[in-house]
């Protein structure tokens, strides 16, 4: 056991947890500097996942924003091992998670301040925030727009063996990206982004810089990932 994780490979060190209330991301940022890749940080908590990870890319900062596409289909597979297989899990454009039509959570890219497009960062943080359950004196009912995944049926698993699971299907996949490009991640965030994003048209990943491309009726429309990471 690792900081009250399941067994990780040894490439995830340190591996950090922080008290609830804390903030994943925002920790392994400050951290990046002095530990880089594999520096592991998650937030002790029985209500939420919320996890970050340090990665260290030989691209430049536009090819390895795509990494915010593979935390997110890591997140789906971490999920899929754990939940009913029936009940779907689906994205938003470009980091929302939903689960049976409802917001559980959403994914998070963080880049050195003042890195350009075309400049290979010193790191990235990549993260998942998600809600497990709702807390003592909430109100399941408040927002019928979001949901959990305990009452997505999410009963038999912990916060920290999602948290972990997260964390070995995210290397799984970044081994993919390595070995068979950036396409297979691609792919995979596009068979669960949301039908609605797009209606009607032909949609596909910029495997340069992850920009979403739509094409419909002879005519292309494209959204950049950069700005919507940034949004």
């Amino acid at each position: 056991m690792s900081e009250g994780l399941p067994d990780l490979p040894s490439v995830f060190t340190p591996i950090v947890a922080l008290r609830e209330g804390g903030d994943a991301v925002e920790r392994a940022v400050a951290m990046a500097p002095q530990h880089g890749a594999g520096t592991l940080v998650w937030v002790r908590s029985w209500a939420r996942v919320e996890v970050a990870v340090v990665l260290e890319p030989e691209q430049t900062l536009a090819a390895a924003r795509p990494a915010l596409l593979a935390a997110m289909s890591a997140f789906a597979d971490a999920a899929g091992t754990h939940g009913p297989p029936e009940v779907p899990l689906t994205f938003d454009w470009p980091a929302g998670i939903r689960v049976n039509g409802g917001v559980v959570g959403a994914a998070r890219l963080i880049a050195p301040p003042g890195c350009t497009e075309d400049s290979v960062p010193d790191w990235i943080v990549v993260g998942i925030e998600a809600r497990f359950a709702d807390s003592a004196d909430g109100d399941p009912g408040r927002d019928p727009g979001r949901t959990t995944l305990f009452e997505e049926g999410y009963a038999d698993v912990t916060p920290a063996e999602l948290t972990a699971s997260w964390a070995r299907h995210l290397m799984a996949t970044l081994a993919d990206w390595q070995g068979r490009g950036v396409r297979t991640v691609a792919d995979r965030y596009l068979a669960r982004l949301d039908p609605a994003v797009g209606e009607g048209g032909r949609r596909g990943i910029d495997p340069a810089t992850g920009d979403l491309v739509i094409e419909r009726d002879g005519q292309r429309e494209r959204r950049p990932l950069a700005e919507a990471v940034a949004a």
